[in-house]
């Protein structure tokens, strides 16, 4: 009989994270959740992209957590395996910040990174 083997979600969210997108998704009541994705750009080569999703895209990963919503871009997966999402405020901005074991680098200006895919599971 096949074992079944549970895979780990591609993203987690902190506490300050899911407080914020709730509060982004009830400021928005057509919302389903906040579609994350990445594109080429910036000085470092790759940036987060981040968007109010109304609807699920038919290949688009789910993330639930406390109540707030991710819709993981499939292009993205690779890239964002491990990553935790977090909220911080100090005392020039408020923005999420992605703490990625899959960025080999960022830019100066924090705007963008240089991601590489994430390694997949030793062969057994």
């Amino acid at each position: 009989m096949p074992t079944l083997r549970m895979m780990p979600k591609v993203m987690t969210m902190t506490p300050a994270a899911t407080k914020r997108i709730n509060a982004l998704m009830a400021a928005n009541p057509k919302a389903l959740g906040l579609r994350v994705g990445i594109k080429k750009g910036g000085c470092a080569g790759m940036e987060y992209t981040m968007d109010v999703a109304e609807e699920k895209h038919p290949h688009d990963e789910v993330i639930e957590q406390d109540g707030a919503v991710l819709l993981i871009e499939p292009t993205a997966i690779m890239y964002l395996l491990g990553t935790e999402m977090d909220y911080k405020t100090d005392k020039l901005a408020s923005q999420f910040v992605f703490n990625n074991p899959n960025a080999q680098s960022a830019c100066g200006c924090g705007e963008s990174v240089n991601l590489v895919p994430a390694e997949g599971p030793a062969a057994d």
